[in-house]
């Protein structure tokens, strides 16, 4: 995994140029959001627990399908391995975060993850709508601290939602 200045200077190492004004602006912005997202990281972990029961409460809630019999949800073990993934992707996202790129995403979740869900035919709709929910929460929890939502905020789970959603054609 790299943050992104290690992944800038990876970038302009491997073509043997200096670093030019759009990366040197690249570094900048990432160190000018550093405590920022560094406030969000400590709320998000100080609040993972809550954040995730609450993310859990939501989706069942709108789809409570998934926790009838033949539901993906449905059975003790089940439900908990729902719960288990989401807490996955609320720490990716804050490891994300904090390294200011997704490589971290790509490739400790996201790499052959679709490729897994779907081979045990569990439906992406609602791991999906779970992420959004996630970001929702955060977002939401960061406003109440007096984080600014940004994008820089919602950034990590969207990428999550974009790659479990893509389809090949």
């Amino acid at each position: 995994m790299q943050d992104a200045i290690t992944n800038i200077l990876n970038k302009y190492d491997l073509t043997g140029k200096y670093l030019d004004y759009s990366a040197i602006n690249e570094i900048n912005n990432y160190l000018s959001t550093a405590t920022e997202r560094l406030k969000a990281t400590e709320i998000i972990n100080s609040q993972a627990s809550k954040i995730v029961k609450e993310a859990a409460t939501r989706l069942y809630s709108e789809q409570p399908e998934l926790l009838r019999p033949g539901g993906n949800s449905y059975t003790t073990r089940r439900y908990a391995t729902c719960l288990r993934d989401i807490d996955y992707y609320l720490r990716y996202a804050s490891y994300a975060l904090v390294a200011g790129n997704f490589d971290i995403l790509n490739e400790r979740l996201l790499d052959g993850l679709r490729e897994t869900y779907i081979s045990l035919n569990v439906p992406l709709g609602p791991i999906i709508r779970s992420v959004q929910i996630l970001k929702d929460i955060v977002v939401n929890e960061l406003m109440q601290k007096n984080l600014n939502s940004n994008n820089l905020f919602t950034e990590p789970f969207e990428h999550i939602t974009i790659s479990l959603s893509e389809q090949n054609i």
